[in-house]
């Protein structure tokens, strides 16, 4: 009986590959011009995306199959998936995160896993960045307050807490978006702060910022920016203790995850006026109609928008074509995702 056993494809030969997410979110990343990329580098399963693995169409694709691209909404690839596809050898995921469909079964197979999180990183960043330095100019309240009174009043009379120069920013885990942001920050008058209990001080300094433990970010922060994800170790790591040891008018600005602050303590602070807060992500991700946060003048809260959007996702979709033909080719992908790195990721 011939042997099953996969094998890693040689050099320039083009994968058998199919598309495994949503249908919704199929349409959003894949357009002709994407799709015409992606079958420039393997040979593609016809549409429809698979988004169920359990019908017969789904295991007469995958029984083909040596590479999936995966989105938003991708099924779990477990045993019984991996089963249906004897040939399947590596995994590009276009988004960030791939804890909602690999599984221990996978990595016991021994199939490579990609992820566009790099990617995914830079709209986040960039978010963020705006976010710290539209702060620290007091843009969206002197908007607000603009449109109300159509004046502007005695600009020379502008207190010295409005502004950026000399502002100290704490970053909160120097994960890839944690880095990116470090990163963008660098041509401006700022002072950055980091904490992350995985970083050295030799690491810090490359990074060009100060270690700090996590009482002294908050309490010497003009703005803290949350970057860890979400783990046991890490939920409403950011306490009611942390919130009130922030200087006045402090900014907490959150693009990680709801759950990493405590968010009934942030909702009290921000109703005491204590500080501001720019919020993409809360818990849950969105909030109950009635939740006093939305009533805090002094919190921004935006709809999960900062990560890859629109004419973004294209980026997430470039990504997958590059690690798709660098593995066709035998070069392995330039953003792999290891098994013992999963716990510490979003």
């Amino acid at each position: 009986m011939p042997s099953t056993t996969p094998t890693t494809p040689a050099a320039h030969r083009r994968p058998r590959a199919a598309v495994a997410m949503k249908p919704d979110a199929s349409d959003a990343l894949l357009d002709a011009a994407s799709l015409a990329a992606l079958s420039q580098v393997c040979d593609l399963a016809p549409p429809p995306v698979l988004d169920d693995f359990t019908t017969g169409r789904a295991r007469a694709v995958l029984a083909e199959t040596e590479l999936l691209v995966t989105g938003w909404g991708c099924p779990p690839i477990d045993e019984a998936a991996l089963a249906a596809a004897p040939r399947l050898r590596a995994v590009v995921h276009t988004a960030g995160s791939v804890r909602g469909h690999i599984t221990e079964a996978c990595w016991e197979r021994g199939i490579e896993v990609s992820s566009a999180a790099a990617a995914n990183a830079l709209p986040v960043a960039e978010y963020t960045v705006a976010m710290i330095l539209l702060s620290g100019k007091r843009a969206l309240e002197r908007a607000r307050d603009y449109r109300a009174q159509r004046s502007r009043g005695n600009w020379l009379a502008t207190s010295p807490d409005v502004g950026n120069y000399g502002r100290t920013v704490g970053i909160l885990s120097a994960s890839l978006i944690g880095r990116r942001v470090i990163e963008l920050l660098r041509p401006y008058d700022l002072r950055v702060l980091l904490h992350d209990p995985y970083v050295s001080d030799e690491e810090a300094a490359a990074l060009g910022v100060r270690p700090v433990g996590l009482g002294e970010l908050f309490a010497k922060s003009d703005v803290v920016s949350v970057h860890t994800p979400l783990l046991p170790a890490t939920h409403k790591l950011v306490s009611r203790e942390l919130l009130m040891s922030m200087r006045p008018d402090g900014v907490l600005v959150n693009t990680a995850r709801g759950a990493v602050v405590d968010q009934d303590a942030l909702t009290d602070v921000l109703l005491q006026n204590r500080i501001r807060a720019v919020l993409d992500v809360t818990d849950p991700d969105t909030l109950p109609s009635g939740h006093p946060l939305w009533e805090c003048e002094n919190a921004l809260i935006t709809p999960h928008l900062a990560g890859s959007q629109g004419n973004e996702w294209r980026r997430l979709v470039d990504l997958a074509v590059s690690e798709t033909e660098r593995w066709a080719g035998g070069d392995g992908f330039a953003h792999p995702v290891r098994r013992e790195r999963l716990a510490f990721l979003a």
